[in-house]
């Protein structure tokens, strides 16, 4: 067993690890203490990071609130100015209809008291002509005499 090569190849081997475990260890042990701080700092970024979204995400969730109330209040102020104009411009046009209207009825009562003038002016023009054609037809030169005569007295009383 002493004399077989194999044996102190594998003395020889585990000699060799002995010797060489320490720094090896060492190396490798310092390897993950890199590996675990490097770790911990992205851990600790990670963190940072996520903070730092919801720190966002709230900012954001109030900027959104606002903006929705402020929309909503817009929209309250538009349909308030909308039923106010409305309401404004039912009461002109109602006033227009009005004014429209009694101008219609001035009219109307222009164009009936003007139709009743020609009428009284047409009614008159008739009679006088036929009294004119009667008064031709049936007075005689002494008729004539005695009704210029008759107008004649009839003047003092009738400027009194």
């Amino acid at each position: 067993m002493f004399a077989d090569p194999k044996f102190w190849v594998a003395i020889s081997f585990l000699l060799f690890l002995a010797v060489a475990w320490k720094p090896v260890i060492l190396r490798i042990l310092g390897m993950l203490d890199e590996r675990a701080a490097r770790i911990r700092a992205e851990i600790d970024e990670a963190g940072r990071l996520r903070a730092e979204a919801e720190d966002m995400l709230k900012r954001a969730q109030a900027a959104r609130a606002a903006a929705e109330q402020e929309a909503a209040a817009l929209i309250a102020h538009a349909r308030e100015e909308a039923r106010r104009v409305a309401e404004t411009s039912r009461a002109e046009l109602e006033t227009a209809l009005r004014r429209r209207e009694k101008m219609a009825l001035d009219r109307i009562a222009a164009a009936e008291a003007e139709a009743a003038a020609a009428v009284r002016n047409r009614a008159a023009e008739i009679v006088v002509a036929a009294a004119q054609r009667l008064i031709a037809s049936g007075l005689t030169a002494d008729g004539h005499a005695r009704l210029i005569d008759a107008a004649i007295a009839d003047i003092p009383q009738k400027l009194h």
